[in-house]
């Protein structure tokens, strides 16, 4: 292969790679329920990353709940004052996320097993408020408890417009109080993509361009995920940079159940978060 031709298939490759998503969210509004409290800290990075690409896309304004620390039982594996400790780190994320990028002022952070009622209240709120025109699409970032009492709380003929969007059987399966399949029974819609990790927990290398950003809001983002590299409770973080729920809003964001990208990419939050960036620096 002669120098031209490799250069040439050098920037198809790198155009490739960074191509900018489409934007194409379904009709709806959306809601996160994360864990983040237990033994797997990856919801630090997934929440900042979450935040951030909803802001870059501009639907900051669809984002109706977020909720984080939803492992109501502490287990074994993690002690209290580790957990507790989670919680601020969850709350930094979500608070020091959205205001570092803007656009999030009108929403509240809830800390679901501290704030249970509240956080119950707010997510049945978003649910009443669903139609087949207007769907709540609930992003299910961990045990899938606190879903399962804001549906028992909200009015059933609203269930079949919400639709719970699923990437590992880690979450489902993870409940003190409800199972998945009692989520099911509700009525509601299961959306089921891929396991996110597969491309979004990567060796930390692969987030060096976040950690070297000229701008301080990316840096935060990587940030955020590095904290869970340096956890102390479990060791299959070490050495990785984790957003792997993110990958669901990535999913909503570039279209969902019409052609949403079921397996996210480093690259393709990379390209979104920056394509705003540029944007928003002239």
């Amino acid at each position: 292969m002669n120098k031209l031709a490799l250069l040439l298939l050098t920037i198809l490759i790198s155009t490739s790679l960074t191509a900018q998503p489409t934007i194409k969210p379904p009709k709806g509004r959306i809601a996160i329920v994360a864990d983040g409290n237990s033994p797997d800290p990856d919801d630090l990075g997934g929440t900042a990353v979450s935040l951030a690409l909803l802001r870059a896309t501009g639907l900051e304004n669809k984002l109706v709940h977020y909720s984080h620390s939803c492992d109501l039982v502490r287990v074994a594996r993690i002690s209290e004052a580790a957990e507790y400790e989670r919680h601020a780190m969850m709350q930094t994320a979500c608070d020091g996320t959205a205001r570092r990028w803007g656009g999030f002022e009108k929403l509240t952070f809830f800390d679901a097993k501290w704030q249970l009622d509240d956080t119950i209240k707010d997510l049945s709120k978003a649910i009443n408020n669903s139609s087949e025109a207007d769907p709540l699409w609930i992003i299910e970032a961990g045990e899938p408890d606190i879903i399962g009492f804001a549906l028992a709380a909200s009015k059933k003929e609203k269930h079949p417009f919400v639709k719970v969007v699923t990437h590992h059987p880690a979450n489902d399966d993870a409940g003190d109080f409800y199972t998945w399949q009692s989520i099911l029974d509700f009525g509601v819609d299961e959306v089921r993509i891929p396991d996110q990790n597969m491309n979004l927990k990567v060796d930390e290398s692969h987030l060096d361009w976040a950690k070297n950003h000229k701008d301080d809001r990316v840096k935060f983002v990587w940030l955020m995920g590095k904290l869970a590299e340096v956890d102390d409770v479990v060791k299959f973080q070490k050495g990785k940079w984790d957003c792997s729920d993110a990958g669901m809003v990535l999913y909503w964001i570039t279209g969902a159940t019409n052609n949403g990208i079921k397996l996210g990419t480093v690259e393709h939050v990379r390209s979104l978060l920056e394509n705003f960036i540029v944007k928003n620096s002239k």
